[in-house]
């Protein structure tokens, strides 16, 4: 095995009260990708910052490679000194790199080379500190929710980037599958200590879940061996006083381990408050159009949302999705085009951008919107604080002003309000962003089992395959189509058309003027391996066939019943054409699965 570049061991790490790492390690050796996973406040990105020599631990053993390059992904990049978004990206460049990749990586990440960083948004600005720490192909990344602000298209290219490159790689992301693409081992981070699973993210909750029951069935032992112990001290037949003596020492010892033990981090409990029952039709556009300028957004869109569905709309950053959100709910006014709502509708809305958060106030009081300290959910009255744990807040933050809450937890702030409020039709933009995968499962569910009816902006692409209904994309000029199911069912509809973002389909300049591309940029888009698309498809074919031949053997059993032509001459033969129909599909499903095996041997080969 290769010696490690970066060698973390026995970190301990407090801020007063319970220790944030105690016994931490990470080892990072070349080429490996690791997703550093754990909890909202675990201690990931600190654990991350030590990795990057940007916090010191209070004890511990750190080890570098010295000539082993290191690029750190921060949440807040400094743009001091530099007047175009080229030049910052440029500046991570060393001596002997290549500085194709300057205008390779500006291009696909969607930024302009010639824009002023300091009027870039949050978001653009985290592509362009991502583009930054890429160029140089470092030894190791250190990425931090690199995927947030990013959209599909960008996502899928930027699995595929960190897949091929020889960089080591150590993330920390929510979006599941990004982590099952890029990750081939997995460190968790857990009250304070890592444990370390040698394979792909695709393993990790199975492994995690075996790991936590043998943790309780062992503290269940410990209980029964503690009391054992003081049955001997109590009933026993006395000994010799000293032996007595070692065995009240031990059961002391025992004691404390079992009344010291941090357990499991308690999990969010997440139900949304209820409204009556909308009418059947929820949502109905005839002919929706909205253009900025010359440049149309929507045009001539229609669709009829009914009570149950659950909506989610996908596609590339600019693209219009939230304007199209804002359209269906009535909060934009269409340049032309009906839209009617049902009858009773109650709609809560979930704002990417928080505006909602006002960072003065405490939690409690944002909560209750400052009228005393009762929430009625449901129909029953909660006091605020028990509401507060409910979405993992401790009561001592009751009075804690908003401005200083984390990420993951304003995100959870949100969300707890907005589902306090009475609703059968929930509006969400991007309500993922942040939450660790625990909340996102009970998000998940949810949203899943909602009574009402719910539409959704998303670039999650498991939280959608867990949830919608139907998919709504861009498909450039203004055009939307909507595709029935989830991402995945959406992807195979479409084959391999990309997204298209707003002003495609028109002449139109490229986002930058790079340098032309030299000859070594052309052997990087040449890749060993299936594209992500024909991976899906690869991965997906088996269960395609199964259900086939299911099929098959269940219509074929139903012909075969003696009095069925008889009873039923043209549901006999309906059921045969069908049947014919279901074998081709098999047939083709059997040839195209055949191909890509073959395929893929080949380049593996």
């Amino acid at each position: 095995m290769a010696p490690p570049l970066l060698n973390l061991d026995g970190l301990f790490l407090t801020f007063g009260g319970t220790p944030l790492l105690d016994g931490a390690s990470l080892s990072v050796t070349p080429g490996e990708k690791i997703a550093l996973i754990g909890r909202n406040g675990s201690g990931k990105s600190t654990l991350l910052k030590i990795a990057a020599g940007q916090i010191e631990p209070t004890d511990g053993e750190i080890f570098r490679q010295p000539d082993a390059t290191l690029r750190y992904l921060p949440q807040m990049p400094d743009f001091e000194g530099f007047d175009t978004v080229e030049a910052y990206v440029e500046s991570g460049l060393g001596p002997a790199d290549d500085h194709w990749r300057v205008a390779y990586l500006i291009d696909h990440l969607g930024l302009a080379g010639s824009a002023d960083p300091s009027t870039l948004s949050g978001g653009e600005a985290r592509r362009a500190a991502l583009a930054r720490l890429m160029a140089p192909e470092p030894d190791i990344l250190l990425l931090d929710e690199p995927t947030n602000h990013l959209d599909l298209a960008t996502i899928e290219w930027l699995e595929d980037e960190l897949a091929r490159s020889r960089s080591a790689l150590v993330t920390i992301s929510h979006d599941r599958r990004f982590l099952e693409n890029v990750t081939d081992a997995v460190v968790w981070l857990d009250r304070g200590m890592t444990r370390r699973l040698e394979e792909g993210f695709a393993k990790f909750e199975d492994w995690r879940d075996k790991l936590l029951e043998e943790e309780e069935a062992a503290h269940h032992k410990l209980g029964r061996k503690i009391e054992r112990e003081q049955h001997w001290i109590v009933h026993g037949v006395s000994g010799r006083r000293k032996r007595n003596m070692r065995r009240v020492d031990e059961l002391a010892e025992l004691r404390k381990q079992h009344r010291e033990r941090r357990g499991p981090q308690g999990s969010a409990t997440i139900e949304a408050s209820e409204a009556e029952a909308s009418g059947k039709l929820v949502i109905e556009a005839k002919g929706l159009s909205k253009s900025y300028g010359d440049q149309p957004i929507v045009k001539d869109f229609g669709i009829r949302i009914l009570r149950g569905d659950r909506i989610g709309l996908v596609g590339p950053n600019g693209a219009g999705k939230t304007t199209l959100l804002k359209l269906l709910i009535g909060e934009l006014e269409a340049d032309s085009g009906s839209l009617r709502h049902g009858t009773n509708l109650d709609v809560a809305t979930l704002d990417q951008r928080r505006a909602a958060l006002d960072p003065d106030m405490g939690l409690a009081d944002w909560l209750t919107g400052g009228r005393g300290d009762q929430l009625v959910i449901n129909d029953q009255p909660r006091h605020v604080i028990s509401y507060m744990k409910d979405f993992l807040f401790s009561p001592e933050q009751a009075r804690t002003p908003i401005r200083e809450l984390s990420g993951g937890e304003k995100a959870r702030l949100l969300l707890a309000r907005t589902l306090a409020q009475p609703s059968n039709l929930l509006v969400l933009d991007e309500p993922t962003n942040d939450l660790d995968m625990e909340t996102l499962d009970l998000l998940q569910e949810l949203v899943a089992n909602f009574a009402g009816t719910v539409v959704l902006v998303s670039h999650d692409r498991d939280f959608l395959d867990r949830t919608v209904t139907s998919t709504l994309v861009p498909e450039g000029d203004g055009r939307w189509t909507n595709y029935a199911g989830g991402y995945s069912d959406m992807l195979a509809q479409r084959g391999s058309r990309p997204f298209k973002a707003i002003g495609e389909g028109k002449a139109s300049q490229p986002k930058s003027s790079p340098t032309a591309t030299p000859p070594r940029a052309e052997p990087r888009k040449k890749s060993a391996k299936l594209s992500y698309k024909q991976q899906f498809r690869l991965e997906k074919l088996p269960g395609e066939m199964e259900t086939l031949n299911a099929e098959i053997e269940k219509d074929e059993t139903k012909l075969a019943r003696p009095d069925f032509f008889s009873r039923d001459p043209d549901g006999f033969n309906a059921l045969a054409k069908k049947l014919e129909d279901t074998k081709q599909k098999l047939a083709a499903a059997e040839e195209e699965w055949l191909e890509l095996e073959m395929l893929k041997e080949e380049l593996e080969g």
